[in-house]
């Protein structure tokens, strides 16, 4: 063989060695690659499982008991291992943290017997705690006043603002201010072109047998009455929107007054249906927006209270002054030119006279600022209204005051002649 065909030999098998080798290199190298983008796979965690990859726990299993504040100690073993080669490089994917109660860690016990707390079992550690209670032996016979004594505690009343005597005069001022401004057009109705008075006696009847059939307040029934004159002392109204603004009155009086006032869809309902629901909280919004947002008005039943709080009556007198009250808001002529404090006074003064026979007292006298004189009117129109109340059209004030509730005062003749001296 010549030089030059062995020189040729050499230099291919140096070719194809180093070939070989950079395969070889490749073929590591993606080995290497692989290895680390190989995620190790974990199992599925369940919703509700048992905890064995806490770490805490196999810490502990190990007998390795760490604070959690502790630094590890880098000092090399019996193996001549480092501390780089001892601590794991990677922090796990994730830890499961489980919160102990306050108190486990300083009263945790080495060994500690597994207890059942099942739901179907008691835990015996909780009912050895539970002893029964021991019967107290009270004496029967105590003769001083024992605040255990259950025979004398009486049922607590709920607080009233007008019994608060150091204020009960500048509230009666404030009212008697409030109802100047709060009080309708006394002849609104001669301006409306559609409804008339006796109208308006309708939709108050119906609205008493509203407030009756859901139980609500007396109060409610006024701030009603009040809302539908001064609305309709500014705007005017169809006969057959009329229901309406009576409907959509009471719903707001509810609002301000009851602790539960009915649904919307229960005033929908005692119309038959004649408005939607729709209709009830538009009407509900213009009422709103003529009254100003002011619902907060002074009523007859709200200055009959201070009256009784002032002079104690008797619970009949109270009776057949709220039935009187009642009485003037059925027609709007002529007790809409009186402010409810005047009528309210006439209320009592008539009440207290036909059932006892006394007259308007000197001590509401000065606290109200009216004098016997000053009633006089409007006690001869409420005497009248009175007489004639069995033969009015409208009847549901009379059959509520029919009831034991008021004492059936509305079945109480009225006297025929007044002694107003």
């Amino acid at each position: 063989m010549s030089a030059f065909t062995q020189g040729s030999a050499l230099q291919d098998s140096e070719h194809q060695n180093q070939e070989n080798m950079i395969s070889r290199l490749r073929a590591s190298k993606a080995r290497l690659e692989n290895q680390e983008n190989v995620v190790p796979k974990t199992s599925t965690r369940t919703v509700l499982g048992a905890l064995e990859n806490n770490p805490r726990k196999l810490q502990t299993q190990r007998g390795v008991k760490q604070a959690p504040n502790q630094v590890l100690s880098c000092k090399p073993d019996d193996n001549g291992k480092s501390c780089a080669e001892r601590v794991p490089s990677k922090a796990p994917a994730f830890q499961i943290h489980v919160d102990e109660p306050d108190g486990a860690c300083s009263k945790k016990s080495t060994k500690s017997s597994p207890v059942d707390t099942s739901p179907l079992t008691l835990n015996p550690a909780v009912t050895r705690l539970r002893q029964p209670l021991a019967p107290i032996e009270l004496p029967m016979d105590v003769s001083f006043e024992s605040p255990m004594d259950m025979s004398v505690v009486e049922e607590e009343k709920p607080p009233c603002v007008n019994e608060v005597h150091e204020y009960a005069a500048e509230i009666h001022a404030h009212l008697r201010e409030m109802e100047v401004k709060c009080k309708p057009k006394a002849g609104y109705m001669k301006k409306q072109p559609d409804i008339t008075n006796s109208m308006r006696a309708i939709l108050v009847d119906w609205l008493v047998e509203v407030g009756e059939e859901y139980k609500l307040q007396n109060e409610t029934l006024y701030l009603a009455v009040n809302y539908i004159d001064r609305f309709l002392s500014s705007m005017s109204v169809l006969r057959g929107k009329l229901q309406l603004v009576g409907t959509a009155a009471m719903l707001l009086a509810a609002k301000f007054e009851e602790i539960y006032p009915p649904e919307v869809a229960e005033f929908v309902y005692i119309t038959d249906d004649t408005y939607t629901k729709k209709q009830v909280l538009r009407m509900e919004h213009l009422i709103l927006k003529v009254l100003s947002f002011d619902l907060s008005a002074p009523t007859i039943n709200q200055f009959l209270t201070q009256y009784f709080l002032q002079q104690p009556v008797g619970k009949r007198v109270e009776s057949l002054s709220m039935f009187l009250g009642e009485l003037s808001l059925v027609d709007s002529d002529p007790f809409l030119k009186y402010l409810p404090s005047q009528t309210a006074a006439a209320a009592y003064a008539l009440a207290i006279q036909t059932v006892t026979g006394a007259s308007w007292p000197k001590s509401l006298v000065e606290s109200t600022g009216y004098s016997l004189e000053d009633l006089i009117p409007c006690i001869m129109d409420l005497h009248q209204t009175y007489l004639n109340a069995a033969k009015h059209p409208q009847q549901s004030v009379r059959e509520k005051y029919k009831s034991s509730k008021y004492h059936e005062v509305s079945l109480i003749e009225p006297p025929e002649k007044l002694n107003l001296e």
